[in-house]
């Protein structure tokens, strides 16, 4: 079994404020993790932990039902593919991807046939000669994940392997590792990145990590789910902001109405009202209570041109800037009091900045918080895209 489970673990350097806290997690065998989060949050640091390259400042980290607390980390049939290749440039593409497994003793005859059938799989048969100055950054990075492969690991540990890959690279490598990663039926993978389209198609779980002050006060895992459940369903403002590019539009708002099929909000900086529907409501809030309305910009859509008529469901707004990107387009539109808010629309949409123009809510597709920024008052497993 490759299954991961790490229980209250903490770590601190001295007297400082804790870099990760309280991480109560499970990775199930075969299954392939992300953590994902903002700079500093810890995510290298708790890859490091489970490799055996840190320490545990408290806790517990168990790897296939072990105990791996004080497990040195050559034994804990763990694999390791760094940001950097850290390839010895004067071996050639075979004896980097064996060198492991020649210190540790490995009969010459069985490191040939793992290293050729790691080759195989990732289509490095005709390079095995050849030296890493003579291979592509992409070639690279596939030789320092074969040398991974080779140690038949229980866990393998990505730490942003394709961050040093130019765009189209980045998209090729990452496809082959989802392939890798298929097929091998028993081991789980780790994956760090502080890239959002890796999360997002890689993983069958994102760990989405915090950091700062809310470590101390909240802990370090802000939400633990597929990439659609943080995606559709985030549980915290933080998460809403930060899962999403471009990011969610947030308006202040203030609860006028509640049902158990609608509620009724006033927008604070432009006074609008609004009648939204589509997400049940587990309980009606408070009237009065002050919230934020979180909408994404593909949920915000333009009415046809012209349209300046307000709905229960539709603000009124200024185009500022239409960014052009072929097949669509994102509309910036002015915000009183905030942050200019963004629109999703076709490529081949007519808006032009200064167009006055009303823009509605998708039905179901918004979102409340409370001040202190926790989701409320909705059915998490509901989710109705109009």
């Amino acid at each position: 079994m490759a299954t991961i489970s790490l229980r209250q673990v903490s770590k601190q350097y001295g007297q400082h404020a804790p870099v990760l806290r309280d991480v109560d997690l499970d990775i199930a065998e075969h299954e392939f993790c992300v953590f994902l989060g903002p700079s500093g949050c810890g995510k290298s640091t708790l890859l490091r932990m489970i490799a055996g390259l840190e320490d545990l400042t408290t806790g517990e980290l168990h790897i296939g039902g072990q105990r791996m607390n004080e497990t040195p980390p050559a034994e804990r049939r763990v694999a390791m593919v760094f940001q950097s290749y850290a390839l010895f440039p004067h071996m050639s593409v075979f004896d980097n991807m064996g060198f492991g497994l020649r210190i540790a003793g490995v009969a010459k005859d069985e490191i040939r046939r793992r290293v050729t059938e790691a080759a195989r799989v990732l289509q490095l048969d005709s390079l095995l000669e050849r030296k890493p100055k003579q291979l592509s950054g992409g070639q690279r990075q596939r030789v320092a994940i074969g040398r991974a492969i080779v140690r038949e690991p229980k866990v393998f540990l990505f730490d942003e392997p394709l961050s040093n890959l130019d765009a189209a690279l980045r998209g090729q490598t990452r496809i082959e590792i989802a392939r890798l990663h298929s097929r091998f039926r028993e081991a789980s993978s780790v994956y760090v990145t502080h890239d959002q389209v890796e999360a997002m198609t890689l993983a069958d779980k994102i760990v989405l990590l915090r950091a700062g002050d809310d470590v101390a006060r909240l802990g370090s895992i802000a939400q633990v789910g597929a990439p659609l459940d943080l995606y559709h369903r985030p549980a915290s403002l933080f998460v809403a902001g930060f899962i999403g590019s471009p990011r969610m539009n947030f308006l202040p708002a203030t609860i006028e109405s509640a049902s158990e099929d609608a509620i009724g909000l006033r927008l604070n900086d432009s006074g609008e009202q609004l009648a939204l529907r589509g997400r049940p409501l587990r309980q009606p809030e408070s009237i009065g209570q002050r919230v934020t309305l979180g909408i994404r910009p593909e949920h915000l859509s333009a009415a046809p041109e012209g349209d300046v008529s307000q709905s229960a469901c539709s603000i009124v707004r200024t185009v500022q800037l239409v960014e052009q990107l072929g097949e669509a387009a994102y509309v910036h539109l002015d915000q009183p009091g905030g942050t200019p808010l963004l629109a999703k629309a076709q490529g081949t949409s007519p808006l032009r900045p200064g167009d006055r123009q009303a823009f509605h809510l998708s039905a179901g597709a918004w979102h409340l918080f409370d001040e202190r920024g926790a989701a409320i008052g909705l059915e998490r497993e509901a989710f109705v895209a109009a």
